[in-house]
C-alpha cells in the first residue's frame, strides 16, 4: 500500500507538468502583459523596454523553461496589479474557497443520503418519482441562476440573510446551498441506485429474515456498502465543485480564489492566474488520493498494488 501511495504522489509530477504547459501556452496566446501594465498613452520604446525585462522579447521554449524553473522555487512571478507575489496572494484566498467548498460538500451530503435511501426503499412510489424528479431539476439549474433566486427570495423579499461578503455563519448560507444543490442533485441519483443493488444481496436478506429492524438493516448493513461508489463521485465532484466556486464567489462576492482567478484573467494577470490554476490542480489531485485512502477504511478487502 505504500508503494501505490508512493507511485501515486510521484504520477502527480507529470500531471502538474502538463497543466503548466496548458495554462502558460493559454496565456502566451492572450495577448502582451506588457501592453496591459502600462498607461494607454504609453511610447513602443517604453512598452519594449518592459518586455525585455520581463523577458517577454524571448521565444516561447525560453520563457516555458524559465517558467518552470521559478515555479519549482514556488516562484510564480509578481502580479503586477497587486505588486505582490503571486502565489501568496492566491494562497490568501484558498480558506475562503476551501469553507465555502466544503461548506456546500456538506449542504449536499446532507441532502442527498437521506434522500437517496429513501428513494431507493420507496422504489416506484410517488416519493420515488419525486425525489428522482427534484435530482434531475436541481442537476439542470445553473448555480448563477440558483444564487440569484436564492438572493432575491432571502435577502431582498424576506431579509433573512445577508446579501453578499464573507465574515459570519449567515455570509455562508446561501452560498453553500447554491453550490450544494448540483451536487446533492448527483449524489441522490447514485445513492439511490447504489442502495437498490445493494438491497437485493443475501446478506440484507439474512439480516431482514434475523428479524432486524427495516432501519438496522438500511443503515447498518446496506448503506456503508453502497458508500464507495458515492466516495468516487464526492472525488470526481471536485473538479466541478471548484469549477462552480468561481461562478458563486462571483454572484456573492464571495473572497476567494474562484473571484480572484476571475479577476485577474480579466486583468491578464499571467502570475495570479498560473498561481491559481497550480493550488487548484493540486487539490484536485489530493482529493483523488483522498478518496482511494477512504476507499480501504470502508472496504478492508480492497487491496492496493
Amino acid at each position: 500500500m505504500r508503494k501505490y501511495f508512493l507511485r501515486r504522489i510521484l504520477q502527480i509530477i507529470p500531471v502538474l507538468l502538463i497543466i503548466s504547459f496548458i495554462v502558460f501556452f493559454l496565456m502566451y496566446m492572450a495577448g502582451d502583459p506588457a501592453a496591459l501594465m502600462l498607461p494607454e498613452d504609453a511610447s513602443p520604446e517604453d512598452i519594449q523596454k518592459l518586455r525585455e525585462a520581463l523577458n517577454l522579447d524571448k521565444p516561447f521554449y525560453v520563457q516555458y523553461g524559465t517558467f518552470l524553473l521559478n515555479i519549482v522555487q514556488g516562484d510564480f512571478g509578481t502580479s503586477f496589479r497587486y505588486n505582490q507575489p503571486a502565489l501568496p496572494i492566491a494562497l490568501e484566498r484558498l480558506p475562503a474557497t476551501l469553507e465555502l467548498a466544503i461548506a456546500s460538500m456538506i449542504v449536499a451530503t446532507l441532502i442527498a443520503i437521506p434522500m437517496g435511501i429513501w428513494s431507493a426503499t420507496r422504489r416506484n412510489t410517488y416519493i420515488d418519482l419525486f425525489i428522482t424528479g427534484s435530482a434531475v431539476l436541481g442537476k439542470a439549474m445553473p448555480n448563477f441562476w440558483l444564487g440569484i433566486m436564492l438572493i432575491l427570495l432571502f435577502s431582498v423579499t424576506w431579509q433573512i440573510l445577508p446579501v453578499s461578503g464573507r465574515g459570519t455563519l449567515s455570509h455562508l448560507v446561501l452560498p453553500a446551498i447554491t453550490l450544494g444543490t448540483g451536487i446533492a442533485a448527483e449524489m441522490t441519483r447514485l445513492i439511490r441506485s447504489s442502495m437498490l443493488e445493494v438491497i437485493n444481496q443475501d446478506y440484507v436478506r439474512t439480516a431482514k429474515s434475523k428479524g432486524l429492524a427495516s432501519a438496522a438493516v438500511i443503515y447498518k448493513h446496506a448503506f456503508r456498502n453502497c458508500l464507495i461508489p458515492v466516495v468516487t463521485i464526492m472525488a470526481l465532484q471536485t473538479p466541478l465543485l471548484v469549477g462552480g466556486t468561481l461562478i458563486t464567489e462571483a454572484v456573492f462576492a464571495w473572497p476567494g480564489m474562484g473571484q480572484l482567478l476571475i479577476q485577474s484573467v480579466n486583468y491578464r494577470d499571467m502570475a495570479v492566474v498560473q498561481a491559481c490554476v497550480f493550488v487548484i490542480a493540486l487539490l484536485v489531485i489530493l482529493s483523488n488520493l483522498l478518496a482511494d485512502v477512504l476507499y480501504r477504511v470502508l472496504d478492508p478487502r480492497i487491496k492496493y498494488n
